[in-house]
């Protein structure tokens, strides 16, 4: 375990994600809290149900903030006895719960708008001005807390999770806003819905792609930037090892990778840093920080039969 601990330490920038970001949960989540008091105050002053069912929308975000957030600190809990790999899985977690939210929210939208199209609101002109007014504020708070979440997004698909969220309602709140000045200058009171549908179905395809990754690491399965056939051949490539065999990669939570692997080498050791070569290559080229490695001189029948060999 000595080489992998301290292999750990090098590897830290493969999980950035939650240092720099309890600031941006912070103000995110504070932000939203506030924007939802706004919107929920002037739904109930106006009498608005398309405020009052968006300030109850926004408080799923805040939900999809706090479970983010909740999962990128249960990441950094050191491991212990009873669950040896940490709480990082909860990252997977958070990440589908976030996936699923915006899935529930868009199909709401939707079922929303094709009652608006169906049977408009005759009031949706008269309230049009506040309305826009505090989805302007909306496209403000959304956008600034996507912003905070983009860099983190690239590599973290937890981090994505919550940028997609924000990014998610920045797009209805903008919509709700142009959908409004037309509505009020050309009357058209069709538009509102038609915009909201077609911007659920923008997020609906953005959102499946979180959905079915975070849903495919849920089950151990090789996460989406790792191509295991180039895993494999690496490990061959190591001086004296002529079989791979057993090799599993799955992702320990949203930033970390973990790989186990049977290797053959049938003269034995060919040098004393056989495992840290091995280690340093599989985190350089894979960012895998947690390679468990095997060692024979020949095949061991193997007791896991299942496992995937080509």
């Amino acid at each position: 375990m000595g080489s992998d601990h301290h292999h750990d330490h090098h590897h830290h920038h493969h999980d950035h994600a939650p240092e720099g970001f309890n600031r941006a949960f912070a103000i995110g989540i504070t932000l939203n809290i506030v924007f939802v008091a706004i919107e929920a105050f002037y739904g109930w002053k106006i009498n608005s149900l398309a405020l009052l069912a968006d300030a109850g929308h926004n408080l799923s975000d805040v939900a999809g903030l706090v479970l983010a957030w909740g999962a990128a600190l249960a990441s950094r809990l050191r491991p212990d006895q009873r669950h040896t790999y940490g709480w990082q899985r909860g990252t997977i977690l958070a990440a589908f719960a976030n996936a699923l939210l915006l899935l529930v929210a868009m199909g709401a939208l939707i079922w929303e708008a094709v009652g608006r199209l169906t049977s408009p609101d005759p009031l949706a002109s008269v309230e049009g001005a506040t309305i826009m007014v505090v989805a302007g504020i909306g496209i403000v708070v959304n956008t600034v807390t996507a912003l905070l979440f983009m860099q983190g997004g690239k590599s973290d698909l937890n981090i994505r999770g919550a940028f997609l969220h924000m990014a998610a309602d920045a797009l209805v709140s903008a919509g709700v806003v142009v959908a409004g000045a037309l509505t009020l200058w050309m009357g058209w009171v069709w538009l509102d819905p038609v915009t909201s549908l077609l911007i659920a179905a923008v997020i609906l395809i953005g959102t499946m792609g979180l959905f079915r990754q975070s849903l495919h690491m849920l089950f151990d399965g090789v996460p989406d930037g790792i191509d295991l056939a180039a895993v494999r051949d690496s490990l061959l490539s190591l001086p004296g090892v002529t079989q791979v065999s057993d090799l599993h990669v799955w992702a320990m939570g949203t930033s970390k990778t973990a790989l186990s692997a049977h290797l053959i080498v049938p003269d034995g050791y060919p040098a004393d840093d056989f495992h840290q070569r091995a280690a340093d290559l599989l985190s350089e080229r894979f960012g895998i920080a947690h390679a468990t490695l095997q060692v024979a001189r020949q095949p061991v029948t193997s007791a896991c039969g299942d496992a995937w060999n080509p």
